[in-house]
């Protein structure tokens, strides 16, 4: 915040409301700022700077031209009014970007970079599988649990046949 009397200084040369800011002496003598907002969003149509400041002679022929009757003038010389306020319309706003291909572009790259990390570190880095998981030593340890008729009430021995060393059906 500024103190108060350096908001006097600003209200008496008129640069602290909106009527200072789009006076001629609030933009620089028609030319902008870098830092100015002059661009139109759809939340906030209206911007506070017009797009062009700077005006060949043919523009400020038109604008003077703007001063008198809308009736007179064609419609090309009222878009060329619009895009000397506006940088684009509405449907140039809402227009779909491309953007969601670069997106879509990003996240595959790096899933493939993950995917070829992974596939390295199951070739260099993992240590082999354990003999234990060869389906030969799975066989082995399956009939020595039923030999030893592990869980015979609910488990694994109950579904099997000791008689007809088969499974129950």
């Amino acid at each position: 915040m500024l103190p108060r009397a350096a908001w006097s200084l600003v209200l008496r040369k008129g640069g602290g409301g909106r009527r200072g800011m789009h006076s001629s002496e609030a933009r620089g003598g028609g030319k902008m700022s870098p830092y100015t907002n002059c661009y139109a969003q759809r939340y906030y149509p209206m911007p506070e700077e017009p797009f062009c400041t700077e005006l060949n002679a043919e523009e400020q022929a038109l604008k003077e031209k703007e001063k008198g009757s809308w009736t007179q003038l064609t419609h090309a010389e009222k878009v060329a009014l619009y895009r000397l306020q506006f940088n684009e319309t509405f449907a140039e706003m809402n227009r779909r970007s491309n953007e969601w291909k670069t997106v879509m572009g990003c996240v595959f790259f790096f899933i493939g970079f993950a995917a070829l990390v992974i596939w390295w570190q199951r070739v260099y880095v993992f240590p082999p599988k354990p003999i234990t998981l060869t389906d030969e030593r799975k066989a082995q340890q399956l009939q020595r649990m039923l030999d030893m008729k592990v869980n015979p009430v609910q488990g694994l021995a109950s579904r099997w046949d000791y008689e007809k060393k088969q499974w129950k059906k």
